[in-house]
């Protein structure tokens, strides 16, 4: 079977629900969040069966925008697990949707909410398999419109239709970027396949200022989609918000679709030898000012959700040293185990946030005081999210950082390790204030009333458990973790791991 029946299959799911959403009345809802999760789950399953070898003979047409290397399957997968962990969280949300939508009332109004993220994983699953310029802008544009509407979608609340104009905005105008540089690439190459393109770039013989020009303009608008400074001034205000499960699905899932697009450009224009050196400039200076930005930002914030999205301004960070360090062939391990490991801890933040939320009507910090002694399973699962977050050692956080940290010495980034571990120390700053108000504040709501216990549903409760796990296992014993995924990790993942033992982690 063919990875692209992948993506087919998820659109047909996404389609079906939207039709189911007609015939399901009286509250019940949450089947389609249900029906959503086992339909990804069935599809995140098969794609360990896809035949991912090259086609020989005659080559569908497809494969001249569509490819099934193992990077390709990797951010499938990502994108898979991704969407249906935003599923269990939006069952939990779905009490605020009702509140604040028209026409949300338990005979209407959330199927769209269930159903669009089922429709933007099909497009971020295509944009790991996309290898042609109008292919990486078709499955942008899907994704991007979905979530056009998502952040917007809770029209009652103002915090929301304004998080939702600014994001259509500044979407718009990085798509206007998109596509002049793609433009300026088409007319210096007449192609728009990658591969074709870094062909002619390898023999270009021209003038560099176009071929610099071009590059800047794809950076500017895919800056905007992994949230790189100076691109991300929309970030607080959008993830603040918009529903907490958008917030978290624009922070893992359509992060992690930009950086592999940005992966696949950036190898593109590196074969143009003449404007190398000046494209690493470039890289560092924006992973500097993005590490240096994203953290500093973060210290004095008194609402997670905005603490949260600065955090994941200085992880794009972090993962843009691994970018400005691809010279190393173990590059690619380390921003692939990076998000692997962004993952869990960031999902499992937005989770219990979601769950505290509901009880306390609120997501400032506060909100969380005497948290241990209302509910230590969320308090004790929160914590493992902030020092991950943090990167304290035996967390997944902390060996992503450590790969990250491990080519760029190799590769002599200077400037950038020594940021780097600077910021880690702000991090520890800032995360660690959640942990204080939840184990060494008086357990009183931001009113000032005692706190009492905060229920949570099974299904959320195993989806913590797991990642939680998920979260210590990769920060403890990361090898055999990472080759669950099968072929889906890129190949430089086992090579990094490989060539780093976890015994001269722990020493």
């Amino acid at each position: 079977m063919s990875p692209i029946y992948l993506e087919a299959a998820v659109v047909v799911l996404g389609v079906f629900l939207l039709a189911l959403e007609m015939f399901v009345v009286q509250g019940e809802k949450k089947i389609l969040a249900w029906l959503g999760i086992a339909g990804l789950g069935i599809v995140l399953a098969a794609s360990f069966f896809v035949d991912q070898t090259a086609p020989t003979g005659a080559v569908p047409s497809y494969h001249a925008f569509y490819s099934t290397d193992s990077l390709a399957m990797f951010f499938k997968r990502f994108a898979l697990v991704t969407t249906i962990i935003v599923l269990v969280m939006s069952v939990d949300y779905l009490g605020v949707v009702r509140k604040f939508t028209p026409g949300a009332t338990a005979h209407g109004g959330l199927g769209e909410f269930l159903a669009l993220p089922v429709l933007t994983c099909a497009g971020l699953m295509w944009m790991a398999s996309a290898v042609d310029f109008v292919m990486i802008f078709v499955s942008l544009e899907l994704v991007t419109i979905s979530f056009y509407v998502l952040v917007s979608y809770t029209r009652r609340n103002a915090a929301s239709l304004e998080a939702g104009v600014k994001y259509l905005i500044l979407g718009a105008l990085s798509t206007g970027f998109f596509v002049y540089g793609i433009t300026w690439v088409f007319g210096l190459t007449g192609q728009t396949n990658l591969e074709q393109v870094s062909a002619v770039f390898a023999a270009y013989q021209g003038s560099t200022a176009p071929l610099l020009f071009a590059f800047v303009l794809l950076v500017i608008a895919l800056g905007f989609k992994i949230a790189a400074v100076p691109f991300q001034i929309w970030v607080p205000d959008v993830y603040q918000g918009a529903p907490t499960p958008v917030a978290a699905f624009l922070s893992v899932g359509s992060k992690a679709a930009g950086f592999v697009v940005f992966i696949r450009v950036l190898r593109t224009f590196f074969h143009a030898t003449a404007i190398a050196h000046k494209i690493d400039l470039l890289l560092v200076a924006v992973a500097a000012c993005t590490l240096v930005y994203g953290n500093l930002a973060a210290l004095p914030q008194n609402n997670l959700k905005r603490l949260l999205a600065y955090s994941s301004i200085a992880h794009a960070g972090y993962l843009l040293i691994a970018v400005a360090s691809s010279a190393d062939p173990a590059s690619g391990g380390a921003i692939a185990f990076y998000l692997a490991a962004y993952l869990p801890m960031t999902l499992l933040s937005f989770l219990v946030m979601i769950v505290v939320a509901n009880y306390s009507a609120g997501d400032d910090i506060a909100d969380f005081n005497g948290l241990s002694k209302r509910s230590p399973f969320l308090a004790f699962a929160m914590l493992i999210a902030m020092v991950s977050l943090a990167g304290l050692p035996f967390t997944a956080g902390f060996f992503g950082k450590f790969l990250v940290f491990t080519v760029a010495i190799a590769q002599h980034q200077t400037l950038l390790v020594i940021l780097g571990i600077i910021t880690v120390a702000c991090g520890f700053y800032y995360y660690l204030r959640v942990v204080k108000a939840m184990y060494f504040e008086p357990d009183t709501t931001p009113s000032g009333q005692p706190g009492g216990q905060i229920p949570v549903g099974l299904l959320t409760r195993v989806t913590i458990a797991v990642l939680i796990a998920a979260i210590l296992v990769l920060g403890i014993y990361p090898k055999p973790a990472l080759g669950l995924l099968g072929s889906a990790a890129p190949q430089e993942a086992a090579g990094v791991l490989r060539s780093v033992s976890p015994q001269v982690v722990l020493r």
